[in-house]
């Protein structure tokens, strides 16, 4: 039973610190969202936010990948919560104390954009050196439970939260959540990776982070697999706003229920993923999620049932995280604890660069033809993400081959 990884004191505050971090930044971005329509009514804003968001994020990814790699992690993810509350609180000040005003929103977003980019490459390298390597899938899997527990409580919540107490108050909820979590991760009790490069200038540190990745393509290439599924997420944020506006004429209620019923699938896929991996094996599983949610995501394209919104939610929620899952543990075997932050910090580079460049285009669309049409998009990106783990598989299986030959004619 994977809850018997909570038996581990290091792994339990982790995963409790990562419930309360998903849950304040699941409501704020909710709230976020849908108060810049209710403001404005423009998706090419919401896609300009969340562009402003992952620049952000790109632009301290390479520093934080080198420091992930050479300092303590848990003190890094410690004060990124405190500086995060204490920035998004003075927001909700700015807020109460002055009329809406879109800059706010907007460096609220560039705040949120250094945080998570910070948390992900960071957290995901403290996570591989708390467990051994045989707890990693179900690591990944409590996780991914974590994650979604607190982003589908926050959607559920956010909507109802926002019409009766605004945004503001939702800042200062997600300003007490990191505090909160802050408080849960110095409970950790972890004696750091010793690194072997603590006399490289962090710009050499960084370059030999990026040659492990050339010189590995299969390695970089299942890093990309693993961040195709990130990269939809957030453009579906930018899509959902408008869809629930327009095509399904839904409130922030349905808007933020249609949040919880991703978060509820990414809840499942905690439970679901490893025992289908098993059963299909962990490529043939990630085929048939990929299969699947590409299906969902073009039928979204052509709904105008609340309903089925729910349902669409569900089942994406559900692939994209056992998709992340199954990937995320792959890349906990294959890359050194020693690279992890700078490995990781290069894909997330990657991800941010394709958010950055896709959410203003998908918002411009959006507002030009129709929310549909945003679904179809992340079909697509979907169905790129599936071609490039083909790819990773036929490559690997060449590889394979031609190390046989190899030994075949050693032998002989």
């Amino acid at each position: 039973m994977i809850f018997k990884m909570l038996r581990i004191g290091n792994f339990r505050y982790f995963f409790l610190s990562e419930i309360i971090y998903a849950f304040g930044v699941g409501m704020s971005t909710v709230g976020a969202n849908w108060y810049l329509m209710d403001q404005i009514n423009s998706t090419t804003a919401v896609g300009v936010m969340l562009a402003l968001n992952v620049i952000a994020g790109f632009l301290i990814s390479p520093l934080i990948g080198t420091l992930t790699d050479r300092l303590n992690r848990k003190t890094i993810i410690n004060w990124t919560y405190l500086i995060q509350a204490i920035l998004v609180f003075g927001v909700a000040g700015l807020f109460i104390l002055d009329e809406f005003k879109i800059g706010y929103l907007y460096f609220f977003s560039i705040v949120n954009g250094m945080g998570w980019t910070t948390y992900m490459s960071t957290s995901r390298s403290l996570l591989q050196e708390i467990l051994s390597e045989k707890d990693f899938i179900n690591g990944n899997s409590l996780i991914e439970i974590s994650l979604q527990v607190g982003m589908f409580t926050a959607g559920g919540i956010s909507g109802i939260f926002y019409q009766i107490a605004g945004f503001e108050i939702i800042l200062i909820a997600n300003s007490i959540a990191f505090i909160l979590s802050s408080l849960l991760i110095s409970r950790v009790k972890l004696n750091s990776v010793i690194k072997d490069n603590k006399d490289e200038s962090y710009l050499a540190s960084f370059k030999d982070g990026i040659n492990y990745l050339l010189k590995r393509p299969n390695v970089f290439f299942i890093g990309v697999v693993a961040i195709i599924p990130l990269v939809a997420t957030m453009m579906y944020n930018v899509v959902l706003p408008e869809y629930v506006y327009d095509s399904v004429v839904g409130s922030s209620i349905v808007f933020g229920v249609s949040d919880m019923f991703y978060g509820i699938g990414g809840l499942l896929s905690g439970f679901l993923a490893a025992p289908f991996a098993m059963k299909f094996s962990r490529n043939r599983s990630v085929i048939i999620l990929f299969l699947v949610s590409i299906s969902f995501l073009f039928a979204l394209a052509l709904n105008t049932y609340i309903i089925f919104l729910f349902l669409g939610s569900l089942i994406f929620g559900l692939c994209n995280s056992s998709l992340r899952i199954l990937m995320n543990t792959t890349i906990m075997e294959m890359v050194p604890k020693s690279f992890m932050g700078r490995a990781m910090s290069v894909w997330m580079a990657i991800s941010l660069m394709l958010q950055a460049i896709l959410s203003p285009g998908l918002g411009a669309l959006i507002d030009r033809f129709s929310p549909g049409l945003g679904f179809r998009i992340l079909s697509g990106l979907m169905l790129i993400g599936l071609v490039i783990h083909l790819m990773v598989i036929y490559m690997r299986s060449n590889r394979t081959k031609n190390e046989k030959k190899y030994q075949t004619k050693n032998t002989i």
